[in-house]
Order: C-alpha cells, then sequence, then structure tokens
C-alpha cells in the first residue's frame, strides 16, 4: 500500500482519538516490514503481531525505536520462549499453564512480562478466553505466579451485522474492569482495557478502551500470502 494511503488512514484514526486516552495499535498481521516502517513514520508507536513466527521474520526488520511490540494473537506454551524477550505486552492469556510458562521464561531472563487476561465477553464457544464470571478465580489462581505483571483485560465482541452493536460488550468489558480494580486483589493492576478494531474502534474508544487494534483499517485488505 502507499505511504500516503497508510498516512491518511492513521491520521484520520488520529483525529478519532483526540479528547481520549486511547491508544492505537497497528495490527501487522501479513503486513511487510515496510508497510510497518511506514505506519511507524506516520506516528504510530504500538505494534501488534498476531503470529509468534511473523514476529520472529519480521522484528530485526522494524524500527524499534520507541515503539512497543504487542503479541495479540493466540500464544501457543511451547512458543512463548521465542517472543519473551521481545514484546512489551501479551494480550492474550487464558489459561493457567500459558501464563506459568510465560512467568517461567520472563524469570528466566529476569523479565516481568506484562500481561492481559483475555475475555469471552460473548460466551462464544468457538473462541478462547475467561468467561466474566470465572475471572474473578483466575486472577487469584494466577496472581500469585512470580515475574508476571497483570494490567488488564482483553476482549473480541462477537461479529456484528450491523453497526455499533458491539458497544454493549465494550460497556460490560469497562464494567468488568472497573469491578475487578474495586476488589483490589494483590499483584493485579487492572489499567488496561484492550478492545476495539476497524470496524468497531470508534465505540470502543467512547467506552474507555485503552488500547485499539486496527490493522485494515490502516493498511486495507490482508495480504493473502505469508509474510517473510
Amino acid at each position: 500500500m502507499e505511504f500516503s494511503i497508510i498516512q491518511n488512514n492513521i491520521n484520520k484514526i488520529f483525529r478519532c482519538l483526540e479528547g481520549s486516552d486511547t491508544q492505537l495499535i497497528a495490527v501487522t498481521k501479513t503486513r511487510t516490514s515496510e508497510e510497518i516502517n511506514a505506519a511507524i513514520a506516520c506516528g504510530v508507536r504500538h505494534i501488534g503481531e498476531n503470529r509468534v513466527q511473523e514476529l520472529l521474520e519480521k522484528y530485526d526488520h522494524i524500527q524499534r525505536e520507541n515503539v512497543s511490540i504487542h503479541l495479540i494473537g493466540r500464544l501457543q506454551t511451547n512458543k512463548v520462549k521465542y517472543i519473551i524477550d521481545k514484546v512489551d505486552l501479551i494480550h492474550s492469556v487464558d489459561s493457567y499453564r500459558l501464563a506459568a510458562e510465560i512467568s517461567k521464561r520472563a524469570s528466566a531472563i529476569n523479565k516481568v512480562q506484562d500481561i492481559l487476561v483475555e475475555i469471552n465477553i460473548g460466551g462464544e464457544e468457538s473462541k478462547g478466553g475467561i468467561l466474566p464470571d470465572e475471572l474473578c478465580d483466575f486472577l487469584k489462581n494466577i496472581s500469585s505466579l512470580p515475574s508476571l505483571r497483570i494490567r488488564g483485560l482483553m476482549a473480541i465482541p462477537p461479529i456484528q451485522i450491523e453497526p455499533h452493536q458491539n458497544y454493549e460488550y465494550f460497556l460490560k468489558m469497562r464494567q468488568l474492569l472497573v469491578d475487578i480494580s474495586n476488589k483490589k486483589l494483590d499483584n493485579i493492576n487492572m489499567d488496561i482495557l484492550s478492545m476495539g478494531m476497524s470496524d468497531d474502534y470508534e465505540d470502543a474508544i467512547k467506552a474507555g478502551s485503552s488500547f485499539i487494534r486496527v490493522g485494515r483499517g490502516i493498511f486495507g485488505q490482508r495480504n493473502s500470502t505469508e509474510v517473510k
């Protein structure tokens, strides 16, 4: 995609962010390092990768100064070791086993890893994530793991046909964050809420999202081939 198109798309999103505390994560699945660096040149300061392999392939080719790297997709326990020294925030923690592996690998390099807990806010069987009524117990189970810093929650609401239908899910996520914060659990900091994508980020901003994750809204439709 041409630099000018990426720039125009990012500027449009930045205008929507004015007056809010929400920050933009550019989702870079299937995108080339050239496209990613173009987005960074336009002011993007957070990059979100879905796949470990893609992150590894592109990592050394990305302009990373003053840029945070997020792992936003599904993360298998056997791949944690490959990215633990490369990512600032892991968004998709939804099992004790994964949390324990992250803690173990972070401890080995003297790092405290920031994580978010993924919430299955729509109760969809096809999706991962912790159900809202199971969240408190899950947090208590993982809060004692060393080398983890639990920063907040992430969600991918159900795919909707009509505009604005996900706003109610965003409000539920915001309330869930507030409810957990009020419990003042040990080693739990509920200061990040990751929600909102290309089709619904404006509603997510209104609902108080900390990070919106936008790929197509910046780069256009995804490339069909794997990125090298």
